[in-house]
């Protein structure tokens, strides 16, 4: 079990950490089934998000950490006022003309509806259109049965957590980006050393802000907009639509930086193409798409626009 994972948790109220447990049970449970039906034990490496570390704290731990809570349960639950972000804090931006569309408010949210002020907030502040923020947050968070997002996902299988699906190292390196809410909302709160840089003895208060809905969705439209702006100068058009920006923002959010570039140029190598592709589907399933696609860059590229097809609907929120 990880140390930063069990201070993360230790920020929470008892009622916060019951809902965690909660949701790690029924993705533990979801896994197991899907595992199961499938009959691979090699898809239990897949991650939409492609990373080595993984703190993710199984269930059994989560108990165990949660039973002084629940024996504490019977005075007042502890606050994480001190943790919970302020919209004073966000650093306001020029966005770009072309995204002028960002003033559209996202609509047709129904359980969701209570965010839409933060959708409408960062929208403003980044220049991402409100319809395509909340087809990013649509597809990244898991869903309660009524489509409700989840705040207190996580990834069993990574670090991904919350509304984004952040991975700790992420959330961390915006935190250290100047300009961004969420180094604004650091900086307010003395998490940033006189280096510029989160303070160790903060990074659990820091990545518990990943459960906070304002929090996930202002880092989502501060990554959508870094992503965009790298695409472009990459010399990758990114369009001017509420649907194709909120692709190409997906496509950085989903792959990286690095590889939507190379995935945008059409030059993603067999092998990368290989690693990410078992890495989403699994090993089994992945070495029948390449075998069906003839190569690893083709199969990839299949899958993945026919995910991003199914899962990113920004017209669904639009006005």
């Amino acid at each position: 079990m990880n140390a930063i994972t069990r201070a993360e948790l230790q920020q929470l109220s008892p009622t916060q950490k019951a809902e965690l447990i909660y949701s790690q049970a029924r993705s533990e449970l979801s896994d197991r089934l899907w595992r199961a039906a499938l009959g691979d034990g090699d898809d239990a490496t897949s991650d939409r998000h492609v990373c080595p570390e993984n703190d993710s704290m199984p269930l059994d731990s989560l108990l165990a950490l949660f039973e002084p809570a629940r024996k504490a349960a019977a005075t007042p639950a502890s606050s994480i006022a001190a943790v919970q972000p302020s919209t004073s804090v966000a650093t306001p931006c020029d966005p770009p003309a072309d995204l002028a569309t960002a003033a559209v408010r996202a609509t047709g949210l129904g359980p969701n509806a209570r965010h839409q002020e933060a959708i409408a907030s960062a929208a403003a502040r980044t220049g991402i259109p409100a319809p395509a923020l909340a087809a990013i947050v649509n597809a990244e968070a898991a869903k309660g049965a009524d489509g409700s997002w989840q705040l207190y996902s996580r990834n069993p299988r990574s670090s991904a957590a919350g509304l984004g699906q952040f991975l700790s190292s992420t959330w961390v390196g915006m935190a250290n980006t100047k300009g961004s809410w969420l180094n604004a909302a650091a900086n307010a709160r003395g998490w940033i050393g006189e280096n510029g840089r989160v303070l160790p003895s903060a990074r659990a208060s820091l990545l518990s802000l990943r459960y906070d809905a304002e929090a996930s969705i202002n880092a989502v439209a501060d990554y959508a907009r870094g992503n965009l702006d790298g695409l472009r100068r990459a010399g990758v058009p990114v369009g001017n639509d509420a649907a194709t920006i909120a692709q190409s923002a997906y496509l950085g959010h989903h792959l990286g930086l690095g590889d939507a570039i190379k995935f945008a140029k059409g030059g993603l190598d067999p092998a990368r193409a290989r690693t990410l592709l078992c890495a989403q589907i699994g090993t089994a399933r992945a070495s029948q798409n390449i075998a069906q696609a003839g190569n690893a860059t083709v199969a990839h590229r299949t899958w993945f626009l026919d995910y991003v097809r199914r899962n990113l609907q920004p017209e669904r929120f639009a006005a």
